[in-house]
């Protein structure tokens, strides 16, 4: 299997993994389940990586996925802060941005919680 369908259509796991990749690019680290986040991890270092790359056609394939959201009390929507903030810190590093720590079962359904962050 080449990924995870996580029980849904595909246009509602793309819809879930544009609105993850933004929310880690906005805050840095997220808590979710180890299925997504697993998911979540090769998807969120293309972006980084094509931001890198720092030119025009990368920003473009970039805000093809990365939805337009601003951070709250700052004038830097989430392209914004990848490609100025995010990508010259990793511009020494060949991959492995992103960490994976669990962090134990949910309380409802036992589902196991990990947070992704940015290394």
């Amino acid at each position: 299997m080449a990924y995870r369908k996580l029980n849904r259509t595909s246009s509602n796991r793309k819809a879930l993994f544009r609105s993850l990749v933004t929310d880690l690019v906005l805050y840095e680290r997220i808590q979710t389940t180890e299925a997504k986040a697993k998911e979540l991890r090769s998807i969120a270092e293309k972006m980084i990586t094509l931001a890198k790359r720092g030119d025009l056609h990368a920003r473009r394939l970039v805000a093809q996925y990365v939805r337009r959201e601003e951070l709250e009390g700052s004038e830097h929507d989430a392209i914004q802060k990848l490609f100025s903030d995010i990508a010259p810190r990793y511009q020494e590093r060949n991959g492995g941005y992103t960490r994976i720590v669990k962090i134990g079962p949910r309380r409802g359904d036992a589902a196991p919680m990990v947070l992704i962050e940015l290394v």
